[in-house]
């Protein structure tokens, strides 16, 4: 009887992957491991099996196999970093991870899973920054969404929580975890939210606020003539231009130096060996960025306030 070909014995592991009949699979892989030991994917085909058996162990040395016979391959670099995560190996699993991702940088599952390492190593920022890549890869990753809004929920920022466990139940549907989370933002949401103003009967005098004259109202509908107040007019429209040009360029520092700013010191941290410039420069033109950005805002704010009170002023007029 003729000796079966390493492929025939791979083909019919996939074969018995495929009815559920995992430990069959892994003899039909070992066996052909016997036949070729350097075959990269049968060592693929093998981890796939001794992962789905939960032989961590096992599937990370062959994983790990897979990565020396065929470093190039991104799935296997992934893949030993999912395995290391179920094995509590934290610290091994970010490098394999990077590697993973700088060779195909449009692999959900390898931000995902960096994710997972960064949410168990407490470093929430990262772990949130990591998921957001995966869903901005796959939009459709329910369960990033989920860890994310739990990410949110332990740091108290219960307005995006919400909104993330909602993502994740309109892709996942009556997901249980999902929405219990959804429920507890809700109710912390429910207790800090102001109580409503006491309506007034109809017909009543409207209360004034202590130490507020009840001249000093204004009448937003009240109109204004262009002959005796034009100089204050022209005030207010010069103000409202002067606005309008500061908000464009808050806009624009957000745009062109915030936005390019994060993105760099995320990769700089995430990807360090991806990275054209070391952290030092990375934080010193974010921390340049942000304080330009307080600056527009502070500026934005003021020119604001200005407006108001010119318009305010001509009310009163």
């Amino acid at each position: 009887m003729a000796k079966e070909s390493v492929e025939s014995l791979c083909q019919k592991a996939q074969q018995a992957v495929a009815r559920g009949e995992n430990d069959a699979a892994r003899q039909l892989y070992l066996q052909a491991l016997g036949l070729k030991a350097d075959a990269p994917d049968v060592h693929y085909g093998l981890a796939t099996v001794c992962f789905l058996l939960n032989d961590l162990r096992s599937a990370a040395y062959h994983f790990k196999e897979v990565t020396r016979l065929d470093p190039l391959r991104a799935g296997a670099h992934i893949n030993l970093g999912a395995v290391y995560n179920r094995m509590e190996m934290l610290d091994e699993a970010i490098p394999v991870l990077r590697r993973g991702i700088q060779l195909d940088h449009n692999r959900a599952e390898g931000f995902y899973n960096l994710g997972v390492v960064y949410r168990r190593k407490s470093q929430l920022d990262l772990a949130v920054q990591a998921y957001r890549e995966a869903v901005r890869i796959n939009p459709r990753m329910a369960d990033a969404h989920y860890n994310i809004g739990n990410i949110y929920l332990e740091k108290e920022q219960h307005g995006l929580a919400l909104a993330h466990y909602k993502q994740a139940l309109e892709l996942r549907p009556n997901w249980e975890k999902a929405l219990h989370g959804l429920e507890q933002c809700e109710a912390v949401l429910h207790r800090t939210r102001p109580a409503p103003a006491a309506s007034v009967p109809s017909g009543a005098a409207k209360p004034v606020s202590e130490g507020v004259a009840k001249e000093a109202q204004l009448d937003p509908h009240r109109t204004v003539n262009p002959q005796t107040q034009g100089l204050a007019l022209t005030s207010l429209h010069k103000a409202t231009v002067d606005s309008d040009t500061i908000s464009r360029s808050f806009l624009k520092i957000m745009q062109s130096e915030v936005e390019p700013a994060i993105k760099e010191l995320a990769t700089c941290l995430l990807y360090p060996e991806m990275s054209a410039h070391d952290l030092g420069r990375c934080l010193l033109k974010f921390e340049t960025a942000v304080a330009n950005m307080r600056g527009a805002q502070q500026n934005l704010k003021t020119s604001v306030q200005h407006v108001q009170q010119l318009g305010e002023q001509l009310l009163r007029s």
